[in-house]
């Protein structure tokens, strides 16, 4: 799927937000598009990131990386590094942070956005991430590789998602799934 600067305008301004939260989004998502360096990670005061909510072939776990810089559960994803299309890097970084190369596009666009901080590090200023994220599945039995990026990489149980975050945006995408599950279920 290319997702190209000006697809993820037009899926922008034709997403339905289901969120209140991703109303405000989409708008600030609008704004930062018209910088020519919005998809590169020196661009501040943000830049966009891509990420894939990876839900099990039985729709009852999602696949979480403890993330090592900051030491929580997360979605897998990540920079752009200058890449336009946003699923692709959102594809990439999940192949990378988990091992797995064969996923299944469950929604054939954006799926959730969210602008979110990033704290300064010794080497660079805190900032926004301004992630677009896409609904994948994967096989449970495929092996996990964790990276130099993570802890550990873990499925999770859907109805148990708040044992290990409290995150609001995790906590929308997975409310998002499992509104869905009727749908997918006819697929």
């Amino acid at each position: 799927m290319i997702f190209s600067r000006q697809t993820l305008i037009d899926s922008l301004q034709e997403y339905p937000a289901p969120a209140p939260e991703e109303i405000k989004f989409r708008d600030q998502f609008l704004g930062l598009l018209a910088h020519e360096r919005c998809f590169h990670r020196d661009h501040l005061p943000g830049h966009l990131t891509g990420s894939a909510w990876i839900i099990d072939q039985h729709r009852q776990q999602v696949l979480l990386t403890h993330h090592a810089k900051l030491n929580k559960w997360l979605q897998p994803g990540g920079h752009a590094d200058g890449d336009e299309n946003i699923f692709a890097v959102a594809l990439r970084e999940a192949q990378e942070e988990t091992g797995i190369n064969d996923f299944i596009i469950l929604h054939p666009g954006v799926f959730d956005i969210d602008i979110h901080v990033i704290p300064e590090r010794k080497d660079f200023p805190e900032h926004l991430h301004f992630d677009v994220r896409f609904l994948l599945q994967a096989d449970q039995q495929e092996t996990l590789v964790v990276t130099e990026e993570s802890h550990d990489l873990k499925w999770v149980y859907l109805h148990k998602l708040e044992t290990l975050t409290d995150n609001s945006s995790m906590l929308r995408m997975r409310d998002k799934v499992l509104r869905a599950l009727p749908e997918f279920a006819k697929k």
